[in-house]
């Protein structure tokens, strides 16, 4: 990696005219034209900036409608910013949406020398990378045949080939991860990390939180047109995954009590004491509850669940069944639970706390999935637990 940016956007915005309204006249759409009305102004992005070190992977992510793909679109050069500049150093190969820059009507080796041509290549060096074009896309057979005809994971995996075998020194990707079948995606992923070795800058766009996550060398989250955040890879994602997880949590939250007793907050740390919406699986993650009692109250008992995204309960526990007696509170004041080997598998999972009196008639208040703990993992698994297990032959 060298500290030259490969890629580097100062303030740039782009945005698109959309036409409101139904189908209009000819007539309508004149005097609306003249007007200067009947169209509304739809800021894809605005004053995003950032740069791309020389051989840096970065992942982009964020929900439909974020701008991620006009974004890769900007730096491909397809399409324009209305305000700021890009530059990028280097030739850019690009697969930004199913099949773009293929003709439908020539066969996928015509379209071959034409995606050569249009970044600059010559016919001849498109000739000596055909076989290895047509072995990584794996359309032997079809190689001949026009594209119109192919299934939508023909076009990707023609267009990854020809993506990557044409070894440019940046590679733009928009969800080619979401097309084709488990071997081409793993085809996919280690040409991504031969890349990466070889020094190759790359924009990945992909929903693909755990892939995302262990490819990228840095992550940039956009979220309505603006830049929400960048940086290491867990910290962001988890950032991500927990403000999704209140979105989808929304309605499942509530909250109910005396009152006399009140739960003003819950931070989650790491065990070095870093507060942290995510924490890595295995390890430790401490929960500080913040109150505040209006008058004294004997004996309180804090809990807290963990529950899954549909909110069934996985784990839930209390200071009184674990034996930790509280004499009173009054005022101000936190508790802090601290679960030890945390061994949840890879996502988001609700978190609720509650405050009642130790005979249970009480309940002084109870917020319930008014919290998100993000777990990162590199491992996969189904179900919401991760065990370490290994395998062997016979037994």
């Amino acid at each position: 990696m060298t500290d030259a940016p490969a890629i580097e956007l100062k303030d740039v915005s782009k945005r698109f005219r959309v036409r409101q309204g139904g189908a209009p006249t000819l007539k309508s759409a004149a005097l609306s034209w003249l007007k200067g009305r009947g169209r509304k102004d739809f800021w894809a992005l605005r004053d995003v900036a950032f740069s791309v070190r020389s051989g840096e992977t970065l992942g982009i992510i964020g929900s439909n409608g974020a701008g991620k793909s006009t974004l890769l679109s900007l730096v491909a050069g397809t399409m324009a910013p209305t305000r700021g500049a890009i530059a990028a150093r280097g030739t850019i190969a690009s697969l930004l949406e199913l099949g773009t820059g293929f003709h439908p009507d020539l066969t996928g080796r015509e379209n071959v020398f034409l995606y050569g041509a249009v970044i600059g290549l010559t016919r001849r060096r498109m000739r000596e990378r055909m076989e290895a074009i047509i072995d990584f896309a794996g359309i032997r057979e079809f190689i001949d045949e026009p594209v119109k005809h192919y299934s939508s994971g023909m076009y990707v995996r023609l267009g990854f080939a020809v993506a990557v075998e044409v070894d440019p020194d940046i590679l733009l990707v928009d969800e080619v991860l979401a097309v084709g079948d488990v071997s081409f995606q793993r085809r996919c992923l280690a040409k991504m990390d031969e890349f990466r070795r070889r020094g190759k800058t790359m924009l990945v766009v992909s929903h693909d939180l755990h892939t995302i996550r262990r490819m990228s060398d840095r992550i940039l989250l956009l979220d309505g047109g603006s830049v929400r955040g960048l940086g290491d890879p867990g910290e962001v994602v988890g950032r991500y995954r927990a403000a999704k997880g209140l979105q989808a949590a929304e309605g499942m939250r509530r909250e109910w009590g005396t009152g006399e007793l009140r739960i003003t907050g819950v931070r989650f740390m790491t065990s070095d004491g870093r507060e942290a919406s995510s924490v890595p699986w295995g390890e430790a993650v401490l929960a500080r509850i913040a109150y505040r009692a209006e008058r004294p109250i004997a004996e309180p008992v804090f809990g807290f669940g963990i529950a899954d995204m549909e909110g069934r309960v996985l784990f839930a526990s209390n200071t009184q069944m674990a034996g930790f007696d509280i004499p009173r509170v009054e005022g101000e004041g936190r508790v802090t639970v601290r679960i030890d080997g945390l061994a949840l598998a890879a996502g988001s999972y609700l978190f609720s706390v509650s405050a009642h009196s130790a005979d249970h008639t009480t309940s002084y208040h109870r917020l319930d999935n008014a919290f998100v703990l993000s777990v990162e993992s590199d491992m996969r698994a189904d179900g919401c637990c991760w065990f370490p297990c290994r395998w062997q032959m016979g037994g």
